[in-house]
């Protein structure tokens, strides 16, 4: 059965206001998992624990481990998320 129109209208509704409600956010709709990708490409392991002083980027760092523990620690993936954006502004 397709959607009434008063449906569509709310789905339509619904979407636009999720890319609308930040519009100034950088980071709005880019994915840690991304954000950990381009960093680990551009810069390593290594480097990302000295210039972060993250404990996950320095004991044998993996992707999976790393990631669970920036979504459960703000301090930390703020820091990651500010390295990010200076990374692609240059």
């Amino acid at each position: 059965m397709p959607p009434t129109s008063s449906e569509a209208f709310y789905f339509f509704m619904e979407n636009e206001n999720k890319t609308e409600n930040q519009p100034n956010n950088p980071l709005h709709g880019v994915k840690l998992v991304e954000i950990l990708e381009h960093l680990e490409d551009k810069f390593g392991w290594e480097e990302m624990g000295e210039r972060l002083n993250i404990n996950c980027f320095l004991n044998e760092p993996r992707f999976k481990s790393s990631l669970k523990f920036l979504r459960t620690t703000p301090w930390a993936r703020d820091k990651v998320e500010r390295m990010y954006l200076k990374s692609i502004k240059r």
